[in-house]
């Protein structure tokens, strides 16, 4: 599921020199993600002798290089992080055991959400679930109550880390497809060895004490990143023939414009228009690719308290065409009467 098979060819040629991956780049890229996530991975164990004090604020950069990690997976998924597409698999593979995420599955997933980004009529692959207002005023009660403890903060970067990381990549469903199964059960498997090897030389409670945080930390900014790329005010939604891919890429995907370092935890993912509209370009060219074509000089670009206060938003409103909170949907309601007799 190629992105650059739906958009206009002139731009495929200009975004052509930057789908190119640069081999040192690439690997500068592995020594400034993988190895310090190891590193921060082995100094958290050692640091408990010390006090977990000190293991505490360990977590925070730990966290901060598994989620830069986590890019250089993403990219080995979009086969965008090295020019052999073997060497994007077994790097992706390993790299999912670190990042608790099984290869093949997450990469199928994902390229049915860069296909669908945008499509109200064909949601929930790979992003956060998110309702219109006609859907969840037809809800049953039930449904309501779910969703919006669902979407609430406490929840979604509470417990939607663990979830998220450590529990929902660990199951296979029938529909999957074998290769795609045993992708899962070996992730699994190799997960499960290491943690298991780690319980008996260090003791249950240590990994427990070293891996929830990073679960935690690195897990709540993944699912807020997920968030802020395709949940703000005006992002762009459509039905069925209206949608267009290049429009939910420009429109529907957020320049999220962090400052330093954040940018460079999260491998430049926060340009995320530019890598909807072709995920073979990689992390390390993003920056370049939007500063040097025009065709991204209107994209909707958000700060990083814009990207907080994102976490208001609830329902997509048809009639208004961009989403709205709990209190405006609650406004809307009051006033529907008036307008109404009126």
């Amino acid at each position: 599921m190629s992105s650059t098979g739906h958009i206009d060819p002139a731009w495929r040629e200009a975004l052509a020199p930057y789908t190119t991956p640069d081999f040192g780049r690439s690997m500068l890229d592995l020594a400034t993600s993988v190895v310090p996530y190891l590193l921060g991975w082995v100094a958290m164990y050692l640091s408990l002798d010390i006090g977990y004090w000190l293991t505490a604020l360990l977590a925070f950069p730990t966290a901060g290089f598994a989620v830069r990690t986590f890019i250089v997976f993403h990219d080995c998924a979009h086969g965008s992080f090295f020019r052999s597409k073997r060497a994007n698999v077994w790097v992706g593979r390993v790299l999912g055991v670190m990042v608790l995420q099984p290869f093949t599955e997450w990469r199928h997933s994902h390229a049915v959400h860069h296909s669908s980004a945008g499509d109200l009529d064909r949601r929930g692959h790979g992003d956060v679930e998110t309702m219109t207002v006609r859907e969840y005023l037809q809800a049953p009660t039930k449904k309501q109550l779910a969703y919006r403890l669902f979407r609430n903060p406490l929840v979604m970067y509470g417990l939607g880390p663990f979830f998220a990381m450590a529990i929902t990549p660990r199951f296979t469903n029938p529909r999957m497809r074998p290769r795609m199964r045993n992708s899962v059960l070996l992730n699994d498997l190799a997960i499960v060895a290491i943690l298991a090897g780690l319980c008996f030389w260090l003791g249950p409670l240590d990994v427990l004490l070293v891996q929830a945080p990073l679960v935690f930390l690195a897990g709540g900014a993944g699912i807020w990143l997920f968030y802020v790329q395709h949940q703000f005010e005006d992002v762009y939604w459509e039905s069925g023939e209206k949608w267009s891919y290049a429009a939910a890429a420009l429109e529907g995907s957020s320049y999220l414009k962090l400052p330093q370092p954040l940018q460079f935890f999260t491998g430049n993912i926060g340009l995320h228009h530019v890598h909807h509209l072709s995920a073979r370009v990689p992390n390390y060219k993003l920056q370049a690719c939007h500063d040097e074509l025009e065709i991204f000089d209107s994209v909707p670009v958000l700060s990083l308290w814009d990207g907080l206060k994102a976490l208001r938003l609830k329902l997509y409103d048809e009639d208004a065409g961009r989403l709205i909170t709990w209190r405006e949907l609650a406004q809307k309601q009051a006033a529907r009467p008036a307008s109404v007799t009126a």
